[in-house]
């Protein structure tokens, strides 16, 4: 890994993903939920950015940021679906297999391998970021979140998913789906890592956004489906606008 330095990396979590870096764009490999949910967050994100921007194809032209994008199963994606995507990620390797497969679509990803401390440093600004199982992994949520946050556009969209931080969540999302299911692998997540939803709601409030979308996220590891619900007591995605 090149010598990124930022006090939101977390050193333990970027050894655990570079050794699963290779198995990306394996859909039955360790990676596997991730291409399911990447389908069911899609048709969320873009049903939410049609309110926005109404449109059949709300994502074309729109200058997006994928942060913490892995080997790029979303930023390719949101490519399809028109949008001029960014991507980011602390992972060298990731980068490289983002990269390649990119290439390999033919897809024209602008893939960097830098923190988002940095983009934010660099005065880039985006009409929508999108942080999508990152929170949980980071070292400092505040700060991560404020360089998130600085790089929306006014009147731009933040979407972020992540696991909630409860007795339930952490017997679905832990102990269930990385000791019992092995729908994870062991040492995915940490409890102490995980963040409340209504914690991110106060932090983008004090960051001039709105929560105006939130749902919950249903897995189903033995039929390997998803679905969206109301309850937002273990997994969930919200949507945010930035006021001013």
């Amino acid at each position: 890994m090149a010598s990124l330095k930022s006090i939101t990396i977390d050193p333990v979590e970027v050894a655990y993903y570079e050794k699963l870096s290779s198995t990306w764009w394996d859909k039955q490999g360790p990676f596997w939920p991730l291409h399911i949910l990447n389908e069911l967050r899609m048709q969320w994100i873009i049903l939410q950015l049609s309110n926005i921007y109404p449109s059949e194809q709300p994502l074309k032209g729109l200058k997006v940021l994928d942060v913490g994008c892995g080997g790029g199963i979303l930023s390719e994606a949101l490519a399809r679906s028109g949008a001029q995507v960014t991507a980011v990620d602390v992972v060298e390797k990731n980068i490289q297999i983002a990269k390649i497969h990119a290439q390999e679509s033919g897809l024209n990803i602008d893939y960097q391998l830098t923190t988002i401390e940095q983009i934010a440093a660099s005065g880039m600004t985006f009409d929508v970021v999108f942080n999508m199982e990152v929170v949980e992994h980071v070292a400092c949520v505040d700060t991560f979140m404020a360089a998130c946050n600085s790089v929306v556009k006014t009147g731009g969209i933040h979407f972020i998913a992540s696991i909630n931080r409860n007795w339930l969540a952490f017997m679905v999302a832990i102990i269930g789906a990385e000791y019992i299911t092995r729908l994870l692998p062991k040492g995915t997540h940490h409890y102490k890592k995980l963040v409340k939803p209504e914690e991110l709601a106060t932090i983008l409030n004090n960051n001039n956004f709105k929560v105006f979308a939130t749902t919950g996220v249903s897995v189903n590891p033995y039929k390997r489906n998803m679905k969206l619900v109301n309850s937002t007591k273990v997994n969930y995605m919200l949507a945010a606008q930035k006021t001013r």
